[in-house]
C-alpha cells in the first residue's frame, strides 16, 4: 500500500485501536521539514498537525484509541526531541505515546508497523533517506501473533510520554 487517500482512510475505519511501534531516529516527511527546522531555532509552531490532531480527537470522542511506542536513541536527536514537543498535543488529543530507550528494546523488531484492532498488520517500508515508501499487509496469523506479542511488551518496557520528557528534555514548550 503506497501513501495516500488508501493509507489515510485506515486511521478513519478502525474499530477499536490503532497502535504503532516506531524504530526510527528520523523520519524524512516533506510536511515536516519547516516546522523542524522552525523548532529548532526556537519558533514553535503546530498548526501543520491539526489535522492529524482533529482526527485523533474525533476518534477519542467515538470510544476508538490510537496508541503507539517510539523506540529512541539517547541522548534524543534533534528529530525525536521535536517528536517529543509535538506529542504533547498528540497526547492531549488522545494519543497514548511512551517512549522506549533503544537499548531496553531487545527482542522487538527494527521496524515500524501499525497493527489495527489486534489483527489488521502493516508493515512499514522506508528508503535509505528515511521516506516512507510503502506498507505491507501481512496476513499471516501467527506473524499477527506475534506482533500482538511485540505490541504488549513494548507498552509494558515504556515509560509515558510526560515521564520521558521530564527526564531528557528541560522543558515542555507546549503552548
Amino acid at each position: 500500500m503506497e501513501p495516500g487517500p488508501d493509507f489515510a482512510r485506515l486511521f478513519e475505519t478502525f474499530e477499536h485501536t490503532a497502535y504503532r511501534l516506531e524504530t526510527r531516529d528520523r523520519y524524512n516527511v516533506a510536511r515536516e521539514a519547516e516546522p523542524l527546522r522552525m523548532f529548532l531555532a526556537g519558533e514553535r509552531d503546530a498548526s501543520y498537525h491539526e489535522g492529524w490532531l482533529s482526527m485523533v480527537r474525533q476518534a477519542a470522542d467515538e470510544g476508538r484509541r490510537f496508541s503507539r511506542v517510539r523506540v529512541v536513541s539517547l541522548p534524543p536527536t534533534d528529530y525525536t526531541r521535536f517528536g517529543m514537543w509535538l506529542s504533547g498535543y498528540t497526547c492531549q488529543a488522545g494519543d497514548d505515546i511512551r517512549y522506549l530507550a533503544r537499548e531496553q528494546a531487545a527482542g522487538l523488531p527494527d521496524y515500524d508497523y501499525w497493527l489495527f484492532d489486534s489483527h489488521r498488520l502493516l508493515k512499514m517500508n522506508f528508503n535509505d533517506d528515511d521516506q516512507f515508501i510503502r506498507g505491507e499487509f501481512i496476513e499471516d496469523p501467527a506473524e499477527i501473533v506475534q506482533h500482538n506479542y511485540w505490541r504488549d511488551v513494548a507498552q509494558h518496557r515504556a515509560v509515558e510520554r510526560d515521564e520521558f520528557v521530564a527526564k531528557h528534555e528541560q522543558r515542555d514548550d507546549r503552548h
